[in-house]
């Protein structure tokens, strides 16, 4: 069945960087896009990061861009998601998320806490 599991979180101050990693298997990975999300308590979840499948083709909202990046490898069938110059609003539940057949299958999330 199709599986996708977060890890890479953790407790890190103020200006320090985190790299989260997705590892996906039940389906061909290196056919479809992947998804980073996050949600901090009492908010809704929003989209941090997309990637296509072959990983040309990438996107970030403005309260990541330059700081998270995306990237993917097809081999390991593996997500990754940077993140570096973290600021306590960046703490949060991050979540993998794919798509497929028109049903979306998520992570079981991985906690990110900025805090000094």
């Amino acid at each position: 069945q199709v599986r996708l599991v977060e890890s890479g979180g953790g407790l890190v101050q103020p200006g320090g960087s985190l790299r989260l990693s997705c590892a996906a298997s039940g389906f061909t990975f290196s056919n479809y896009g992947m998804m980073w999300y996050r949600q901090a308590p009492g908010k809704e979840r929003e989209l941090v990061a997309t990637i296509t499948s072959g990983g040309r083709d990438i996107n970030y909202p403005e309260s990541v861009k330059g700081r998270f990046t995306i990237s993917r490898d097809n081999a390991k069938n593996t997500v990754y998601l940077q993140m570096n110059s973290l600021k306590p609003d960046d703490t949060a539940m991050y979540y993998c998320k794919t798509l497929l057949w028109g049903r979306e299958y998520w992570g079981q999330g991985t906690q990110v806490t900025v805090s000094s």
